[in-house]
């Protein structure tokens, strides 16, 4: 099979597509066709060697991706050939060996990474699921604690993650505030629940997102861009308001009465800290809410596998809009 392996850590060009054995199941695994592969920002992180947990040499990135069954382990019950979907994770935690990860035509999955997918989602649409409706949730439940009748910033709303938040808060009854940065991401958010959203490049916007908070502050901001953000956010929560960091570039600096005046705080969080009970449990929630339509995954751009460098540097650019998937 064809995939993109990294021998070793570097920039995009460190991605090479290559012919590698196809997998074959254990008695509880399955090996899915993938036909589409999403691009997350922690892809690149490691790729580059830049993320706290670096893989050993060689591996194939990616943990999200969505296809059809086409091999199964004789233990397997509850998936058969032929069945769409989707993964989130595979055999080897998407960073051992060439069986390691999802930017492939082929993934060696256990079974509790693979998830039917409803005929109405499409292959992208599946692969969009994964790390950015995982983080997101965590980040609003399980970090921040939010509950209905909260009003919820998302700072940076229009990407895979951004959009997974407001589509899950609005799902549990939260009121959402999203920002972004072009009119096409803008409309997703607001398609995807978000009761008002302001372009972040605009001169007062952060009044703008004061009053549509009611002059009271926000209770929770999921924050994509701390290097750029944190200081501004402090400024914008109700008392005992908290925002979770789920993205950051760089260094920033903050003034910490802001947050001591709110009894603010300030909460980090990465996906692989997370138990596998509580996984498990978002999983069941990504699977309920394809379902049952309350999540509706926004696919931006598709690229083909062989251009997985293209779609890492598309990935951390400005002006997301949507999720970005591999075509394989």
């Amino acid at each position: 099979m064809r995939a993109i392996v990294v021998r070793q850590h570097g920039g995009p060009d460190v991605l090479k597509l290559e012919e590698v054995p196809d997998p074959t199941p254990g008695s509880e695994q399955v090996v899915v066709r993938l036909r589409a592969v999403g691009v997350n920002p922690v892809d690149v992180y490691i790729r580059s060697g830049a993320y706290a947990r670096k893989p050993p040499l060689p591996f194939i990135p990616g943990s999200d991706a969505a296809g059809e069954v086409e091999a199964v382990g004789a233990d397997v019950k509850t998936v058969a050939a032929g069945d769409r979907v989707f993964i989130h994770g595979t055999a080897a935690e998407h960073i051992v060996g060439h069986y390691g990860g999802a930017y492939a035509e082929r993934a060696l999955c256990n079974l509790q990474h693979v998830y039917k997918l409803p005929a109405s989602v499409s292959f992208g649409q599946g692969a969009a699921m994964g790390v950015p409706y995982a983080t997101a949730y965590r980040a609003l439940f399980h970090r921040a604690g939010t509950r209905p009748g909260d009003t919820v910033l998302v700072h940076g709303a229009t990407g895979g993650v951004g959009l997974a938040a407001v589509q899950i808060a609005r799902a549990h009854g939260i009121s959402v505030i999203g920002t972004g940065g072009s009119d096409k991401g803008l409309a997703a958010v607001r398609e995807s629940g978000a009761a008002f959203a302001f372009n972040h490049s605009t001169p007062g916007y952060l009044d703008d997102i004061a009053r549509a908070a009611g002059g009271r502050g926000v209770d929770v901001i999921l924050e994509m861009a701390a290097h750029v953000n944190l200081d501004k956010d402090l400024g914008l929560l109700a008392t005992r308001g908290r925002v979770v960091v789920i993205g950051n570039r760089g260094r920033v600096e903050i003034d910490p009465r802001q947050a001591m005046g709110r009894d603010a705080a300030i909460l980090g969080m990465t996906l692989f800290n997370i138990s596998d009970p509580d996984m498990a449990s978002i999983n069941a929630y990504m699977v309920a809410g394809l379902a049952n339509g309350t999540l509706k995954p926004v696919v931006g751009r598709e690229f083909p596998l062989a251009d997985a460098a293209k779609a890492q540097e598309a990935v951390m650019e400005a002006g997301a809009h949507g999720k970005i998937v591999l075509v394989a």
